[in-house]
């Protein structure tokens, strides 16, 4: 193949999720509301938590950075989603797909760092209760989210530097609607055997250590569930949990159906079960979290009813101002 054809490519064209104009302007409003519900949901989750007292925990400290991530983890995919939807190039410039790539991954490992440190705070909390304040300190708390983001961070620029080294050919039909990594080798010329290799053996263990953890800490706070005789205790034991093992379902389930199998059998379903783990979970997480606990309800509830009489006092002064005027 001559050096002609083996010119970096200056952009990129996503296909998304539909290849029919038809279709377009519903999923736009589609996406657009979902985007919205996880702004808005998971802005209030934030909120809530710093602004109650009750829920200065390391539970929800963790929940806090979580919806953060998850804001973060939409807007680097939803926001040129939604352009795309309403515009026909569809196109994304070579550099701007690979830090949509970067930050895509940043995001996502983050997200599964805090899951994990989620585990280990709900193991600590049920089966060593009396050294639970000593174990999950502030310091360990802060610990947990710095290497999961300086983690996350590395892991990333790795793969990220690993793509950049590829050289592309004269296709640049991106087959997912963001720069997702396994669809961006698919177009490469280059042999992208070091990229697979790495995948396979730093971002298995990258994906499998949270999800390892995770399995650990529920089977050890199973066996401590196991042994309270009464059935009001384990309850209340397994109803600390039910929140955080539906969104890790959710999470680990979709991410294990896309990553999980030959690069060449990419397909729409793939595409579809990326939006799981993207922006469905992510908009889910609030509710979740919310519904199912009742400090978290009442703390959206208070932070509401703030919101309400400070919008009722600054509309009772403009009328004030009005009739004084």
């Amino acid at each position: 193949m001559g050096m002609s054809n083996l010119t970096r490519l200056s952009e990129f064209i996503l296909k998304g999720l539909s290849s029919h104009p038809e279709d377009q302007k519903p999923l736009f409003v589609l996406f657009l509301i979902m985007y919205l519900v996880i702004l808005v949901g998971n802005l209030l989750i934030i909120l809530a938590i710093h602004s109650d007292p009750k829920l200065q925990n390391p539970m929800y400290f963790f929940l806090s950075i979580l919806s953060f991530a998850d804001i973060c983890y939409t807007t680097v995919v939803v926001p040129k989603m939604l352009v795309n939807f309403l515009s026909e190039a569809k196109t994304i410039s070579y550099a701007e797909c690979l830090a949509q790539m970067y930050f895509f991954l940043v995001s996502g490992n983050i997200d599964s760092y805090l899951l994990a440190a989620m585990a280990i705070d709900r193991y600590v909390a049920i089966c060593n209760p009396f050294h639970y304040v000593t174990v999950m300190n502030h310091r360990c708390c802060m610990l947990l989210v710095a290497f999961s983001i300086a983690f996350s961070c590395l892991h990333s620029l790795l793969h990220a530097l690993l793509v950049n080294r590829l050289t592309f050919c004269a296709s640049n039909v991106i087959q997912h609607f963001f720069c997702d990594v396994n669809p961006v080798l698919k177009l490469a010329c280059s042999s992208t055997s070091v990229n697979e290799i790495v995948a396979r053996t730093e971002g298995m263990a990258s994906v499998m250590a949270p999800c390892i953890c995770i399995v650990i800490s529920y089977l050890r706070i199973l066996i401590a569930v196991f042994n309270i005789h009464s059935v009001a205790g384990k309850c209340k034991a397994f109803s600390t949990c039910s929140s955080h093992l539906t969104v890790v379902t959710l999470f680990y389930g979709s991410i294990g159906y896309v990553y999980f199998h030959p690069l060449s059998s990419y397909t729409v379903r793939d595409r579809v079960a990326t939006i799981i783990y993207t922006v469905l979970t992510s908009m889910l997480n609030p509710f979740i979290y919310s519904l199912r606990n009742k400090d978290m309800k009442q703390g959206l509830e208070k932070l509401v009813s703030r919101i309400k009489a400070q919008m009722d006092m600054l509309s009772t002064t403009q009328a004030n101002k009005i009739r004084g005027s």
